[in-house]
C-alpha cells in the first residue's frame, strides 16, 4: 500500500511540474489583479475616510473614484485574460493526458483488458481526465498564489499599520493546518467518489451491451434497481465530498473573521484615543484611511487562500485519479521490449512459423488448468487445425497468440522470437482474427471492410472484395458498399457479417491468420461458402484454424488434438 501510495503521489508531482509552465501566466495574472485590487481597496478608504471624517484639507473623492472606475476596469481584463489562461493550460494538459492514456492503452494490447474493466477505462479516458481540467487550470496557479499573494498584499499592509499586517500574517498561518486536516478527508471522499463513479459506469456498460439478454430474461426491473442503487451510492459520496468542501472553506471564514475583528478593534481604538486628545482633523482623517484600508484588505488577503481551498478539491481528483493512472503500461515501458523483425528467422513466403514450448495457463484455480503442458509448432507459411471438445482449451490457445492473455509455464515463438517481447501494436500488425462472431460498427459496408487498413485505395479494396465474395450481396443492396448497417452488423445474415470480417483479413494482408470457430453459427450450405473464402485467404499465410465443423476437412495440414488442455495426437490432415 504504501508503494502504491509513493507511486501515486510521484505522479502527481510529474504532473505537477509538467503543468506549472503552462500556469505561469495565470499565476502572474493573479499577482497583478491582487495588486490591482489594494489599489481599489486604498481607493475605497479614501474616498470614505474623506466622507466620514472631513478635513480642511479637502476631499480627494474625484480622482479616487476616477481612479476606481480605471483599476475596476483593468482588475476585470486582468481576470479575463486569467480565465482564458487558465482554460488553455486545462485543454492542454488534458489532451496530453488523454493521448497518453488512449496511448497506453492501445500498446497495451489485448491483455490490457483482462486486467481492467472497459467500463473502467472508459470512464479513465473520459471522465476522470476531463476532472483533471482544474488540476491543471485552478489548483496548480492556487497553489503558488496561496503564498505569494498574501505576502505581497502583507507587505504593502505592512508600508500602511505594521500591527495589522503582522495579525493578518498569523491569521494566515492558521489556514494552511486547517486545510491539511480537511483535506486529507477530502482526498479519500473523492478516491471513494471515482470508485462510484467507475462501479456505475461498468455496471451500466455492461448491462447496455446485454439489454437483449436482459429484456428476454424478464429481468429489467431488477437491473434498473441495482442501477438506481448504484447512482444513489454516487450520490451520498458525492454529497460527502462537497460536505468536506464547504468544512474546509469555513476554516478560512473562521481566520478571517478573527483578523477583521482583532483589526477592527484595534483601529477603533487608535481613533478614540485619537479623539479623546483632540488630534487634528487631518490626522484624524488620515488614521481612518488607514485603518479603512487594512480593514478592507483583509478579504483580499484572504482571497487567494479561498480560491485554494475551492480548487483543492480539483487535487483530490488528481489523488483519485493518479491509482488509475499509474496502473497503465507507460509508453516507454511499451517501447522498451525490442521491436523484433519477424520477415526472417525461418518465415517463408508470407507466412510465420509459431511454436508452443509446454505451455501452462489457468484461468480460475478452483477449476484447474486451462493448458497443461501444450507443445506443438507450426512451420512458416502451414497449417494447423486445432480439433478437440469444448472446453479442451482451443480458443485460450488463440486468445494467447492474440495477447490477451500471456503464458504462466512455458513460452510462445514467432519465428524463435518470444511472444512477451514483441510490442503488442507490432503483434496486432502481424495477425489477422475471424472468430466466431465478427465485430461490426454502425456505418457503411466500405467503412467496416476498410476498418483493417483505413489508407488502402480502392484497387486493393475491391481485390478484397471480390475475395471474400462480398460483391455477392454488395451488389445486390441499394446503395451498395455505401449501404449503412447497425452496430453489431445489425441489417445482415451470419454469412454476410463473415464475409465482411473475411474481406478485412484480405486487406490487412497478415502473416498469421487465425480462425476460432469461423463458421459456428452458420448453415452448412453458407459454411462450405466461407470455408472456400477461408482457403483462398489461407494461401501463403500461416494459418491456425479451431473448429468443431466437419467441413474443417477442406483444409490441410497439421492437426493437433486437444482434451482438458492437453494434446493427445498430432498428426498430419490428408
Amino acid at each position: 500500500m504504501s508503494d502504491d501510495k509513493t507511486v501515486m503521489k510521484a505522479w502527481t508531482r510529474a504532473q505537477s511540474r509538467l503543468g506549472r509552465r503552462q500556469a505561469m501566466p495565470v499565476v502572474c495574472l493573479g499577482l497583478i489583479s491582487s495588486m490591482l485590487g489594494a489599489g481599489q481597496v486604498w481607493c475605497v478608504a479614501n474616498v470614505l475616510g474623506h466622507v466620514l471624517l472631513p478635513s480642511d484639507a479637502g476631499t480627494p473623492a474625484g480622482w479616487s473614484l476616477g481612479a476606481l472606475v480605471v483599476l475596476v476596469l483593468l482588475r476585470g481584463l486582468c481576470q479575463a485574460l486569467s480565465d482564458m489562461a487558465a482554460a488553455r493550460a486545462g485543454m492542454q494538459a488534458r489532451r496530453r493526458l488523454r493521448g497518453d492514456v488512449v496511448s497506453s492503452i492501445l500498446h497495451g494490447g489485448p491483455a490490457l483488458l483482462r486486467q481492467q474493466h472497459t467500463g473502467a477505462l472508459t470512464a479513465l479516458a473520459v471522465d476522470r481526465i476531463e476532472a483533471l481540467d482544474g488540476f491543471f487550470a485552478r489548483w496548480l496557479p492556487a497553489s503558488i498564489l496561496w503564498m505569494a499573494a498574501p505576502f505581497v498584499l502583507g507587505v504593502i499592509a505592512a508600508f500602511v499599520q505594521p500591527g495589522s499586517a503582522l495579525v493578518m500574517a498569523l491569521c494566515g498561518i492558521a489556514v494552511p493546518f486547517g486545510q491539511a486536516i480537511f483535506g486529507i478527508g477530502a482526498a479519500v471522499a473523492s478516491r471513494n467518489q471515482f470508485l462510484a463513479m467507475q462501479r456505475l459506469q461498468a455496471r451500466f456498460l455492461d448491462r447496455v451491451r446485454g439489454i437483449a439478454t436482459i429484456v428476454l430474461a424478464g429481468r429489467t426491473e431488477d437491473e434498473a434497481r441495482r442501477l438506481a442503487t448504484s447512482a444513489d451510492d454516487l450520490r451520498r459520496r458525492t454529497m460527502k465530498v462537497l460536505r468536506v468542501a464547504f468544512l474546509s472553506s469555513a476554516s478560512i471564514d473562521c481566520a478571517m473573521v478573527v483578523a477583521l475583528v482583532v483589526i477592527a478593534l484595534r483601529n477603533g481604538a487608535v481613533l478614540m484615543a485619537l479623539h479623546q486628545s483632540g488630534a487634528p482633523a487631518a490626522q484624524m482623517t488620515e488614521t481612518a484611511v488607514r485603518a479603512l484600508f487594512v480593514v478592507l484588505l483583509v478579504p483580499e488577503f484572504f482571497a487567494p487562500f479561498r480560491g485554494l481551498a475551492l480548487a483543492y478539491q480539483d487535487r483530490a481528483h488528481a489523488s483519485g485519479a493518479a491509482a488509475a493512472m499509474v496502473a497503465l503500461p507507460s509508453a516507454t515501458q511499451v517501447r522498451a521490449a525490442e521491436d523484433r523483425v519477424l520477415a526472417g528467422g525461418g518465415a517463408t513466403g508470407h507466412g510465420i512459423g509459431v511454436r508452443f514450448e509446454h505451455v501452462g495457463f489457468t484461468w480460475d484455480a478452483a477449476r484447474g488448468p486451462t493448458l497443461r503442458d501444450v507443445s506443438f509448432s507450426v512451420p512458416a507459411g502451414q497449417t494447423l487445425i486445432l480439433a478437440g471438445p469444448s472446453g479442451s482449451g482451443k480458443s485460450s490457445i488463440i486468445e494467447m497468440l492474440l495477447g490477451f492473455i500471456t503464458p504462466e509455464q512455458g513460452r510462445v515463438l514467432f519465428n524463435d522470437t518470444d511472444i512477451t517481447t514483441i510490442m503488442p501494436q507490432a503483434l496486432s500488425e502481424m495477425i489477422s482474427w475471424i472468430g466466431q462472431k465478427p465485430v461490426l460498427f454502425a456505418g457503411t459496408l466500405r467503412e467496416n471492410i476498410l476498418f483493417a487498413r483505413p489508407g488502402a485505395d480502392e484497387a486493393a479494396l475491391q481485390a478484397a472484395i471480390r475475395a471474400a465474395s462480398v460483391d455477392r450481396f454488395a451488389d445486390g443492396l441499394p446503395q451498395g458498399l455505401e449501404t449503412r448497417i447497425g452496430e453489431g452488423g445489425f441489417g445482415l445474415s451470419g454469412g454476410q457479417a463473415q464475409r465482411i470480417a473475411i474481406a478485412r483479413a484480405f486487406l490487412k494482408d497478415a502473416p498469421l491468420l487465425l480462425l476460432d470457430e469461423p463458421t459456428s453459427h452458420l448453415d452448412p450450405a453458407t459454411e462450405a461458402d466461407v470455408f472456400e473464402c477461408l482457403r483462398t485467404l489461407a494461401q501463403g499465410r500461416t494459418v491456425i484454424l479451431a473448429s468443431h465443423s466437419a467441413a474443417v476437412g477442406m483444409f490441410t495440414g497439421q492437426r493437433v488434438d486437444l482434451d482438458h488442455g492437453q494434446v493427445i495426437s498430432g498428426e498430419t490432415a490428408a
